[in-house]
């Protein structure tokens, strides 16, 4: 929050409490809908309240204010910043606000941050899952070893790098030094049928616990890597630990792992080696469809509970 805006913040979030406003209420008119949450008339009238009083503030700045007076924050206490600042934009786009001009000039993420190119491969690594020694996980997102983990992924995976939003990790696992695999995990997309049906949630319970879903959005091991049964041993490892990463990381647990599998490309065996369950296809229509016609291959969804009690946790709360 920038030095000389306090007293207003300060009279508004009082003004927000007294009229029984925690977060983005929805008792007036509701002018559109953000990522399932309603907005209402009345925090548009607040918004373009805040802009008003000071143009020459930042977006960030405005983000930020909003963020304190809604008391929008991340279970880890961070603002949500990025996620107000998509909502601004949207209101925006519809002409419900005019925000100041942006004071920087951003590259969005798909091209942004493109991972370095890895030279050459390693030692070839053959044989049986016990002759490769001790084996090391490394969460390296925001460590020196990020860019090798993109680097691997985009020269290796055939999907290639793109960069996650959101919450996400990445794992780097290494034997004596040396790569052998690498794992992304990140935020799940929200409306997902097959995995929606397994879980049995109503839309609400989906809106609020969707960030308790944990998607496995790459699974790479490397080419010269040549060792029976190494991928389920890792992938088992891996959720083992997952929830419990997470919850450091970002301040909450989470309960079910999913993935997508191309199956004119592979069969899942490690996934359903590794206890993976097949729940159902995608429609192929993928997340931003506007047509409802398949544009894409349909995949296998498979999922795996991370804690016993996940209905429970994902259908009434966390």
């Amino acid at each position: 929050m920038e030095a000389g805006h306090g007293g207003w913040l300060k009279t508004r979030i009082l003004y927000l409490r007294s009229a029984g406003a925690s977060g983005i209420s929805s008792g007036m008119h509701t002018v559109l809908k953000y990522r399932g949450r309603p907005v209402t008339e009345s925090e548009v009238s607040f918004i373009r309240e805040r802009i008003a009083s000071d143009p020459k503030m930042s977006r960030r700045a405005l983000s930020l204010d909003l963020c304190a007076a809604w008391n929008w924050v991340q279970p880890n206490a961070h603002p949500r910043d990025m996620v107000c600042r998509g909502l601004l934009l949207a209101l925006h786009r519809a002409g419900r606000i005019t925000l100041p001009p942006p004071q920087r000039v951003y590259v969005p993420l798909t091209r942004c941050g493109v991972p370095p190119e890895v030279a050459g491969e390693g030692p070839p690594l053959r044989g049986a899952l016990s002759d490769l020694g001790p084996l090391t996980f490394r969460q390296v997102r925001r460590t020196k070893e990020e860019a090798l983990f993109n680097g691997l992924i985009r020269a290796h995976h055939y999907l290639g790098y793109a960069q996650p939003v959101g919450e996400h990790l990445k794992y780097l696992v290494s034997t004596a030094d040396q790569p052998v695999a690498c794992f992304a995990w990140s935020c799940a997309p929200r409306h997902l049928g097959p995995r929606d049906r397994f879980i049995g949630w109503s839309a609400e319970a989906r809106r609020r616990n969707i960030r308790l879903v944990v998607y496995n959005s790459r699974f790479l091991i490397l080419p010269w890597v040549e060792v029976p049964h190494l991928a389920s041993h890792l992938l088992g490892r891996m959720v083992r630990m997952l929830s419990r990463e997470w919850e450091r990381v970002y301040g909450h647990p989470v309960h079910l792992a999913e993935t997508f599998v191309d199956p004119t490309r592979w069969r899942a065996t490690c996934y359903r080696a590794a206890n993976w369950v097949w729940v159902g296809r995608t429609t192929g229509r993928g997340k931003d469809d506007r047509t409802n016609r398949p544009n894409r291959s349909r995949k296998d969804v498979l999922v795996y509970p991370l804690t016993k009690s996940f209905r429970v946790r994902l259908t009434v709360g966390a």
